[in-house]
């Protein structure tokens, strides 16, 4: 009795279990199990899609998300009994539930991911990369069919509280924003550098801390710091600090902040407190203005501006001097020396240093200034403010070209980047320096395998004041090519001819390759030999020409088969199927007889009768094949030329290709017909004999 009533128990359980299996609301990302017996399309399982769908054999896309079990059970029972027999064993079982969401944001890889049905944000987020550098943690979203709840991922892992996490359900979109520190701009940036910002995250709660304090940043809000602790943080303050006067706003409201009386102190009763989006401002230190009966001025365009202490035999190169010089912007011939009297004397610092003129070095006295302009614009400067020997002109292909004041201190870069710098059209490998005292022209300064290969500024071309430096325009095309010819020297100029899509003459530099310059000549066109193309090389000491086998190149793709061609050099691109006569009978191999296109054809060491067969069209229906013939012609003056029988047929049958007979250029392959063959010959034989039997027959009857 008590076995029967533990067995029925165990049934009613068994049934529960079905029960509420059968219940289960299918969800995006469940793993179904389908059993067909006997269909082998059925033996995988099956996984619910994002949209809710299942693809199944036979049926396609079929919509089962929201449903219960035993709702889906009915229904593809339905469907697949209209394209399957044998489903009376048919059910559908729930074997794996997944949970696919997407991660969001500051991750190292965004995208879809698949959770088990147990999965949590923590294992969303490592299964995305995990948070990059500059990742919001306390403000990460959970976005679930458009309602947003946000969390603070930082707590969790500070503390290990599981409550802080929302559960995952399919569908879910998880978003890890950026942190506010690291600005609008993408950029690389290490934990050291973030943290000398601040740590401050809310805007609205953060502590602005800036001014003379060493790592000035937004620090997140903690109850109970105080300005002194605001500072620590910040790093302290620098050695230029006016500590007196701190600035503290709070809610709107500005309080100063005496940080030298506290120290001296300790009475901490007029230390203003931080509340959350508190300010504080630390100024800089004000000196005191240096006056006195042995002080000397000195503004405007030196290293370090400011008042200067001038003993008894002060020199004027000593202030300037220790005032770090006049800087490279500064107008040297227009410096300025204000007297204390209202009298203003004016010195020629760089006619001095010149030797040009007789210029006095002017006296320093106390309270004097000196004030050292700023060059004006080089748009305001007239050119007789500029003496021929100060300048330097710079035309052609740049930007801003035009006369430019010269100093010594400056170099070839420094005046072609002053015009503004080579412009797109410019031909930077042609760059011609114009010597003022040279009547020789210099070569070509070639700028551009300069900052392709980087080169010793050594280098660079010299210029100095009253050259000229000319940078060439490259043809834009090849219409504006031709029509540019004048402007384009013939060392810098390459040939292509023939069957190409535009020939003509190209502007080329020896950087480039041959297959640029076929390119820009648009290739060779359909009527191209490509396996012939001629290249005369003229940059040598002497003229050569040397052939191209394209076509080989593009079936290998072996490198040294291409020529190294340079400037001044042509390119002939000859027509393919050109007039037999063209080509030289000791180049050529004739075939003639019962062939599709009998002729000359060039031949190769590498070629066989197979290939020259193929190249005539191949043999007519008509041809005799046991009897083709092949001449070949004696290289000597001692030998006779040989013939040589070849049996194609008996070659088909017992293909051998150490038997074919070896064909040289300058030999003749002749093909016969069948009307030659000797069965032929002896049957037109036989029937002119029984004519002549008939007709004796015939006469003799009558």
């Amino acid at each position: 009795m008590t076995k029967l009533l533990i067995n029925s128990l165990l049934c009613l359980f068994i049934s529960m279990s079905q029960a509420q299996e059968f219940d289960v609301i299918i969800k995006p990302g469940d793993v179904l199990q389908i059993e067909i017996p006997g269909e082998i399309d059925f033996e995988n399982s099956f996984q619910v899609k994002r949209d809710g769908t299942l693809n199944l054999p036979e049926v396609g896309k079929v919509s089962i998300v929201g449903k219960t079990l035993t709702q889906v059970n009915e229904d593809l029972a339905k469907l697949l009994g209209k394209e399957y027999r044998a489903i009376n064993n048919f059910k559908v079982y729930l074997i794996e539930r997944r949970v696919p969401i997407q991660v969001l944001g500051f991750v190292e890889t965004p995208g879809m991911i698949d959770l088990p049905q147990d999965g949590n944000i923590q294992m969303a987020l490592q299964k995305a990369g995990g948070a990059v550098a500059g990742a919001q943690l306390d403000r990460i979203q959970l976005n679930r069919q458009g309602k947003v709840t946000v969390f603070d991922y930082k707590k969790y892992l500070d503390t290990g509280n599981f409550a802080i996490l929302p559960k995952i359900e399919p569908l879910d979109v998880i978003f890890v924003p950026a942190s506010p520190l690291i600005g609008n701009v993408q950029m690389d940036f290490d934990a050291a550098t973030l943290s000398a910002s601040g740590d401050g995250s809310e805007a609205k709660t953060a502590i602005k801390v800036f001014g003379e304090v060493l790592k000035p940043g937004v620090f997140s809000f903690k109850e109970g710091n105080t300005v002194v602790d605001m500072l620590m943080r910040a790093g302290g303050v620098t050695r230029y600090a006016g500590v007196e006067h701190i600035r503290v706003i709070n809610n709107g409201t500005p309080e100063f902040f005496d940080l030298k009386t506290y120290l001296d102190t300790g009475d901490a009763s007029h230390m203003p407190k931080i509340t959350a989006g508190s300010t504080l401002f630390i100024p800089i230190q004000e000196e005191e203005v240096k006056s006195g009966l042995r002080t000397v001025y000195v503004m405007g365009e030196v290293f370090k501006p400011g008042a200067y202490e001038a003993p008894a035999g002060t020199k004027f190169f000593d202030i300037l001097a220790n005032a770090g010089g006049p800087t490279r912007f500064a107008e040297s011939r227009k410096i300025r020396i204000i007297r204390t009297t209202g009298k203003v004397d004016a010195f020629d610092l760089q006619a001095y240093t010149e030797g040009l003129t007789q210029v006095e070095i002017p006296t320093i006295s106390p309270g004097d200034a000196l004030f050292i302009p700023e060059k004006t614009d080089m748009n305001e400067k007239s050119w007789l403010k500029i003496t021929p020997d100060r300048a330097i002109k710079v035309i052609g292909a740049v930007k801003k070209p035009g006369r430019y004041e010269w100093g010594d201190e400056m170099s070839f870069l420094d005046i072609l980047a002053h015009a503004g710098g080579p412009t797109q059209d410019a031909d930077m490998s042609q760059i011609i320096v114009l010597k003022k005292d040279q009547k020789k022209r210099m070569p070509p300064f070639d700028l551009d395998s300069f900052v392709a290969e980087g080169g010793d500024f050594s280098l660079l071309p010299k210029v100095s004041a009253g050259d000229t430096i000319f940078i060439s325009e490259r043809p834009r095309d090849v219409i504006d090519n031709k029509a540019r010819w004048l402007r384009q020297s013939q060392e810098s100029s390459i040939y292509v001819f023939g069957q190409v899509g535009q020939p003509g003459r190209y502007a080329f530099n020896n950087k480039l390759h041959f297959l640029d310059i076929l390119s820009a000549a648009d290739g060779p066109n359909q009527h191209a030999d490509i396996h012939n193309i001629k290249i005369t090389h003229r940059n040598n000491f002497e003229s050569k020409v040397s052939t191209l086998d394209l076509g080989l190149y593009f079936e290998t793709g072996d490198e040294t088969l291409l020529p190294l061609v340079k400037s001044g050099d042509t390119i002939y691109v000859p027509e393919r199927n050109k007039p037999w006569f063209d080509n030289k009978k000791e180049q050529t191999v004739r075939i003639i007889g019962a062939v599709e296109k009998p002729g000359r054809y060039k031949f190769s060491s590498d070629m066989t009768i197979l290939d020259i067969l193929a190249e005539s069209g191949g043999p007519t229906q008509t041809a005799y094949l046991e009897k083709i013939m092949v001449v070949n012609i004696s290289r000597s003056y001692s030998k006779e030329n040989v013939s040589k029988v070849f049996d194609l047929e008996m070659f088909i049958e017992h293909p051998d290709f150490t038997k074919l007979p070896m064909v040289r250029v300058g030999d003749t392959i002749f093909v016969p017909d069948i009307s030659q063959s000797n069965w032929n010959v002896f049957m037109s034989n036989v029937k002119d004999m029984l004519s002549v039997v008939s007709l004796v027959a015939i006469v003799g009857g009558l």
